[in-house]
């Protein structure tokens, strides 16, 4: 049962990347970086911006927030909608939150066109976002149980076990899919005929970060 203002799942990039195009001798560099808020995501801007202060335009775009987002984009100089319309439309269409993308042309001499700017400008997210790590965030529940039964529990609900202490009983720290919650409690109270209730920490994001689980706030 999730909370007001809560998603069951997003993506957003976790680690950012940086890539690079060239399209009729103009170079395309991009940069992508996971930001909390707007703040962080100006802030982000303004430092490519410093390290690329020779460049003829460093255009963004940006999502943050994860149920209502604020958006943003800029052409930074490039004809209207041929830069950060195009860049925004690329981490919309992926469905990213909580991501900036920054990409930085050094002119090549050469003019493109609109159509051939909103092709360079997108194929040059695209291509960050690809040495990117990207993540999903599933909205989960942090439980703990003294259930004799919770291994198999845990296996049958393919739920993630954190930890597994050893005292007078055993004790399991699991992490539940909060769409799986109602279905977790009724099989625990099953299970232990109503002795056994668990005790939740509340609500958080749980993600696999290169086959490892990593918890975050909600």
């Amino acid at each position: 049962m999730a909370e007001i203002n809560k998603v069951n799942n997003y993506k957003t990039v976790y680690r950012g990347g940086t890539a690079e195009i060239v399209e009729k001798k103009s170079r395309f560099i991009a940069h992508s970086a996971h930001v909390e808020s707007e703040e962080e995501a100006l802030a982000f801007i303004e430092q490519i911006k410093k390290q690329y202060w020779d460049a003829r335009h460093n255009c963004h775009a940006f999502s943050v927030g994860v149920t209502n987002e604020t958006a943003r984009c800029s052409d930074d100089g490039e004809p209207a909608q041929t830069a950060g319309k195009p860049m925004l439309d690329v981490l919309m269409g992926q469905q990213l939150k909580n991501t900036v993308v920054v990409v930085t042309r050094y002119f090549g001499g050469t003019l493109l066109g609109t159509g051939g700017l909103v092709r360079a400008y997108s194929a040059a997210v695209q291509e960050g976002l690809k040495e990117s790590l990207i993540i999903e965030k599933f909205l989960c529940r942090r439980d703990y149980t003294m259930l004799g039964k919770m291994q198999y529990l845990a296996a049958k609900l393919n739920l993630m076990i954190l930890d597994t202490l050893y005292t007078e009983g055993v004790e399991m720290q699991l992490l539940v899919p909060d769409t799986q919650y109602a279905v977790f409690i009724k099989e625990v109270t099953e299970a232990s005929n109503g002795k056994v209730v668990p005790e939740s920490e509340g609500l958080c994001y749980g993600a696999d970060v290169e086959g490892k689980i990593e918890i975050f706030d909600a």
